[in-house]
């Protein structure tokens, strides 16, 4: 795991340790077992099959899985997979596959794809300056750098990844860069232009660091996402953004017990234009929360986390089904520590679907989760498994 990456984690979960021990010594015993069934479908080597996935996978109509490693493959410095419904993992692409890295290093973001099968994601290092790249890769492995950041006010270090529009244009963040330096929303056009849409600038009525979402679109263009810090509070903001670059707080976090903070994760907006998502800490036992905003901006809090039951510090927001339930995971917590991977009915009941042990099903849950038309659920662990760098896995209820 990348320095940058581990400070970001720790400054959610540092502040919970101790009271994460002592939810384990107390919840340890009552931990009830899951119904569910989970498979591993493939477990990293940490070689040069890649090791630490750290982003959610994408699936084609096959079945097919898509995702990204961070570390090892030919150059250690990440690859792009595929693993088939059988379990067998190919990988597409070795990344430094060019000299100075100027084709990207260290993917830690999810892929999205079109309909030829390409694929397009983002690298947080390697490029012309070395602080990451846009890029697309084609069915047949054929890897183009679209954008390849500069540091100024373009951005630095695009570390989540890209929401693709019905005419091909890439919108994306970066945690850094920008005017105030605080990161910004970028757009990629379909001849690889990049325009900033907006510099978050921080304070009552903007964000700043938006690490880890991507975006919704709605039907008039509007971008909705979170940024982890900014806001009234400094706690983070769930934010709408317009065609024209005018952006709107819908949602400052205030933290404490009443309230999340640090959102991470791609806002799920529901068929009443209802959004929910994840806070990595506060709430009532500083672990975390799952919340909804309405279309009117009024926040309700769906579930507190406590640690050893439910899980801790859910990083990758959450996802719905036709039904409207909803499903998520943690990064640790749970009985064990390394993560769960949960539902919440629609009528508010909350169940836990797996309780990672940290060994052959993984350990460490920070990319989101994914449904098939079955409910079948899909998601990574960035380590354990056999070969100890990570599993791609399924839960099938």
């Amino acid at each position: 795991m990348h320095k940058r990456l581990q400070q970001r984690i720790s400054r959610i979960t540092a502040s919970t340790a101790i009271l994460a021990f002592a939810g384990l010594l107390t919840l340890f015993a009552t931990q009830p077992a899951p119904a569910q069934t989970l498979k591993a479908l493939y477990s990293f080597t940490g070689a040069a099959d890649g090791g630490d996935p750290f982003p959610a996978v994408i699936r084609d109509a096959a079945g097919n899985l898509y995702g990204t490693t961070d570390y090892a493959g030919a150059a250690f410095a990440g690859v792009v997979f595929k693993v088939s419904k059988t379990g067998k993992e190919t990988v597409l692409y070795n990344f430094c596959s060019l000299t100075g890295c100027t084709d990207g290093q260290y993917p830690y973001a999810p892929l999205v794809r079109d309909a030829a099968g390409n694929l397009y994601g983002t690298t947080q290092y390697g490029g012309a300056s070395n602080i990451g790249v846009v890029f697309k890769l084609t069915p047949g492995g054929k890897e183009t750098v679209l954008h390849s950041f500069t540091g100024g006010s373009d951005g630095v270090y695009p570390y989540a990844g890209l929401y693709r529009d019905a005419a091909g244009n890439l919108y994306g963040t970066t945690e850094n860069g920008g005017t105030a330096n605080l990161g910004v929303v970028f757009k990629i056009s379909k001849t690889g232009k990049e325009t900033v849409l907006h510099s978050f600038t921080g304070g009552p009525n903007d964000g700043s660091y938006p690490s880890s979402a991507s975006f919704y679109m709605d039907a008039k263009g509007n971008l909705y996402s979170v940024a982890s810090q900014g806001g009234t509070s400094g706690e983070g903001v769930l934010y709408k953004l317009s065609p024209k670059g005018k952006l709107t707080v819908l949602h400052s976090f205030t933290a404490g017990t009443s309230d999340g903070c640090y959102p991470y994760g791609t806002p799920a907006v529901d068929a009443n234009g209802n959004m929910y998502g994840g806070t990595g800490g506060c709430g009532t036992s500083n672990f975390g929360v799952v919340w909804k905003v309405s279309k009117n901006g009024t926040e309700t809090i769906l579930h507190n986390f406590s640690g050893a039951s439910d899980g801790q510090s859910p990083l990758a927001g959450v996802i719905l089904d036709a039904d409207g339930n909803i499903y998520g995971s943690t990064n640790t917590g749970g009985a064990s520590g390394f993560g769960t991977a949960f539902e919440i009915h629609k009528n508010g009941k909350f169940t836990l679907l797996h309780d990672f042990t940290g060994g052959t099903d993984g350990k460490y849950l920070y990319g989101g989760l994914i449904l098939d038309s079955t409910g079948r659920i899909y998601g990574t662990t960035i380590n354990g498994g056999t070969g100890g760098y990570g599993t791609v896995w399924r839960i099938t209820k």
